[in-house]
């Protein structure tokens, strides 16, 4: 692997830049490493929806390899910084904050200023699994819902969620729901049903090929999953969900304080 040696105090040793913005201690970096900090440099320039110079071009302008190049593009895909677009690659926006707290995805999207929206893959009814049971509040065998969406940000493709809850609960979902709406929405307005509290679980992992296709990215791209079982004013158990989102559109936020 080709190496750049920075000596110390070069540009890039920022006081409150991560880890010396990236050099270690004894000043050598991969070769694309530094190419793609130079890259970095020109997004900032070019702005949002700024088309990237080709491959070739970059790899001139920078006096390196293209296989270098490509190795800089890469990562900065992965960490959403770039897009593709058509045949070419654009300046990719900021990536959507989503709070970790008792709101809605839609909520979230729309204090952004963006439009929020949901596909329909599937809603189904079976009979409730012992291990589901008791996390949407019935007895094993009790019917289920299974509500299964793509996740949408003015008309971008960012996740799937996956919803469970009892039929009982929501005995007419597949009549009167709007599928592309929120469903805490539709809980809260039409159903009279409050969250008072969650249990939320964060991690990060790869999509399942039918997951990426059904986001339409690469299955390499991480993703960011959190599992939620959410109870409702008087603390009985209302839904599990599992939401997949694009680890290069999505970052979470929470707020802390201390208790005195």
């Amino acid at each position: 692997m080709d190496f750049t040696e920075y000596p110390s105090g070069a540009p890039g040793h920022v006081p409150g830049a991560p880890i010396r913005a990236g050099i270690p201690e004894h000043g050598r970096i991969p070769k694309y490493y530094a190419v793609k900090n130079q890259v970095a440099a020109l997004l900032d320039e070019l702005g949002e929806g700024g088309l990237l110079p080709t491959e070739r071009e970059l790899a001139l302008r920078f006096t390196v390899a293209r296989e270098t190049v490509r190795q800089a593009l890469r990562e900065l895909l992965l960490e959403g910084r770039l897009r593709r677009a058509g045949r070419g690659t654009v300046v990719a926006g900021p990536k959507l904050e989503q709070p970790l707290a008792l709101a809605s995805y839609t909520e979230g999207v729309r204090r952004q200023g963006r439009r929020p929206g949901r596909t329909l893959i599937g809603l189904d009814r079976f009979p409730c699994p012992p291990a589901l049971a008791p996390d949407v509040g019935v007895e094993p065998g009790a019917p289920v819902w299974h509500m299964e969406r793509v996740l949408l940000a003015d008309d971008e493709r960012v996740g799937v969620e996956s919803t469970y809850v009892a039929v009982a609960r929501v005995p007419r979902l597949n009549t009167e729901f709007a599928p592309d709406s929120s469903f805490y929405g539709y809980l809260r307005d039409r159903l009279g049903i409050g969250f008072g509290d969650a249990d939320e679980r964060l991690e990060t992992v790869l999509a399942t090929p039918r997951e990426a296709l059904l986001i339409g990215t690469p299955p390499a791209l991480p993703m960011l999953l959190v599992h939620r079982l959410s109870r409702d004013t008087e603390g009985r158990p209302l839904e599990r969900v599992r939401s997949l989102y694009r680890g290069d559109r999505f970052s979470f936020t929470t707020h802390l304080g201390s208790k005195q």
